[in-house]
């Protein structure tokens, strides 16, 4: 790692090097980053990319450590910790209710502090692990909802480390995949995202929230794990096609197929990348034999092998 880049680095905050990142992942999986660094304000996000650009050192944007794979190489150059956490609002705003929110905000925390407060609009994302900006990049969403519903624009820092802002209808967001998950914008940084919410009675959200906890404790395992491992084909939910490959509890080394979900692949403890990708390969190549339906990815891999 460059020293000069270093220096930069450490000049707007602490820089760990040869940070394990699955110190920072939900699963507890992931190698090394070459250079780790939490950003806990916007222009400590920006001038962490600034820096990177200015030296040519790569950057990999890590929210919650939800939704993602580190493999255990782990991720040469800059890992940088968006843990901004700015909220502007609710303010009027036409009909209902604007919500200016940085990217590093908490999902399911922002929608329920909301909801209790009694704005509606994303009380069905109370659950949702993650940041606002990954749910943007993801366009996150449960229960027949996602956050293109809500979202009125997103502030992103460009390739020129620039600041523009985006609609959704720019965003190509469709289900779990966006303009940056298909490259169209490659290397830009979502810095915040507005919602638009309407005011609604707080006993009924809170009651909402609460039968949506009480759902999804019920179906979901409560051990390490990334989150919905495959995106839900057309034909078949991704768990009830595992489950008819039997793969239901299903281990390699340390990683398991859960048996409360099939879609929630686990680290027993001490698990490597390597053993939970070997039981993805093994779940698409199932799957693929017996339905001809190809699983793809709703976790992220990312990283060195």
């Amino acid at each position: 790692m460059k020293e000069r880049f270093l220096a930069e680095l450490r000049a707007l905050g602490p820089v760990l090097v040869d940070e394990p990142l699955s110190r920072h992942t939900t699963i507890g999986i992931g190698g090394p980053a070459g250079a780790y660094f939490a950003a806990r304000s916007e222009e400590q996000l920006r001038g962490a990319l600034r820096a990177a650009r200015g030296h040519g050192v790569p950057v990999f944007v890590l929210g919650a450590g939800s939704n993602v794979l580190v493999r255990d190489g782990g991720i040469r150059g800059l890992v940088i910790e968006n843990a901004t956490d700015r909220v502007e609002g609710p303010e009027p705003n036409g009909a209902g209710f604007k919500v200016r929110a940085a990217s590093g905000v908490s999902f399911a925390a922002l929608a329920r502090r909301l909801s209790f407060a009694g704005y509606s609009g994303l009380e069905w994302a109370c659950g949702i692990p993650g940041t606002l900006g990954g749910a943007a990049v993801y366009n996150a969403g449960a229960y027949g909802r996602s956050l293109v519903d809500v979202l009125k624009r997103v502030r992103l820092v460009d390739a020129d480390n620039g600041v523009v802002e985006m609609r959704p209808e720019e965003l190509s967001l469709s289900y779990r995949t966006s303009a940056f998950t298909t490259g169209a914008l490659q290397d830009r940084v979502v810095l915040s995202v507005d919602l638009a919410l309407d005011k609604g009675d707080p006993n009924d959200l809170r009651a909402r929230v609460r039968e949506l906890d009480a759902r999804r404790l019920a179906a979901q395992p409560r051990g390490r794990n990334s989150g919905s491992m495959f995106r839900n084909p057309a034909e078949h939910p991704a768990w009830w096609l595992i489950d008819q490959v039997d793969l239901r509890g299903h281990r390699i080394g340390n990683a398991q197929i859960s048996h409360q979900h099939t879609n929630f692949f686990l680290n027993l403890g001490g698990a490597r990348a390597t053993d939970v990708l070997a039981l993805m390969d093994l779940a698409r190549s199932r799957v693929r034999e017996r339905f001809g339906i190809e699983l793809a990815n709703e976790v992220a891999t990312v990283g060195e092998p």
